[in-house]
């Protein structure tokens, strides 16, 4: 984790310029102890929640589950208050500007040896927000890297426009729009490797994916997902 004096600073001009070009950013910032402490808090107590459910997607942890009848109404809360913490705001405004609207979170928690893939994608294909605008910031509860399937992205691929996509009946992954278009080289394809508390943003458009995970270790992170109030959810 990085110190606290760190954890202070803004995105640099050299992020936002790598952000535009490449479509994707890993900080070298990590999130404050306080928030991070209780975002770890926050996952553990929602894996009790949703008990033997498979914890490789859970959706919208941050409003109450009805199928949990208001038992997660306080954890809720505590994901809400990590979306809406000032130190993530900050980022995503940089990004997106000042008028925020916070639609939609994840937590992707792969287990060890068992953990889904999730097939390579772009987000757009998934949500129907026009105009088409989107950050995603994914910040890792633990280590992630190539062992445990960390995040991998295509450098560039947002500025390609929309690619082709086919349904997927298997079962083995998270989610059933898979990337099918020739002009996308995945020998370009980049590692988002992150320490715990660490976090990576990414385009809406950008292809992106991550393997299954083998290792013996569990692999989670907690994907929010903002875009400006100049765009709409249909």
């Amino acid at each position: 984790m990085c110190s606290a004096a760190a954890t202070e600073l803004s995105l640099s001009d050299d992020d936002l310029a790598f952000y535009q070009r490449e479509g994707y950013l890993i900080s070298e910032q990590a999130l404050p102890e306080e928030t991070f402490s209780k975002l770890k808090s926050a996952l553990q107590k929602r894996l009790i929640l949703i008990g033997d459910k498979p914890p490789d997607f859970v959706p919208l942890p941050h409003t109450p589950a009805p199928t949990l009848n208001g038992e997660d109404i306080e954890n809720a809360r505590a994901f809400f208050a990590i979306a809406t913490a000032p130190f993530i705001l900050d980022r995503v405004e940089q990004i997106i500007g000042g008028d925020i609207v916070l639609w939609a979170s994840a937590l992707f928690c792969k287990p060890a040896a068992t953990g889904l893939e999730v097939p390579w994608h772009q987000d757009g294909q998934y949500w129907p927000i026009r105009p088409r605008a989107n950050v995603t910031m994914w910040i890792a509860i633990d280590d992630v890297d190539k062992e445990n399937a960390c995040l991998r992205v295509i450098p560039g691929s947002h500025r390609m426009g929309e690619f082709e996509h086919e349904k997927s009946a298997r079962e083995d992954l998270v989610l059933n729009n898979v990337l099918n278009d020739s002009r996308i080289d995945l020998d370009t394809a980049a590692d988002l490797e992150l320490k715990a508390g660490q976090f990576s943003m990414h385009d809406v458009d950008l292809v992106h994916g991550s393997q299954k995970n083998t290792s013996g270790r569990r692999r989670a992170g907690y994907a929010l997902r903002y875009m400006p109030a100049s765009s709409a959810y249909d």
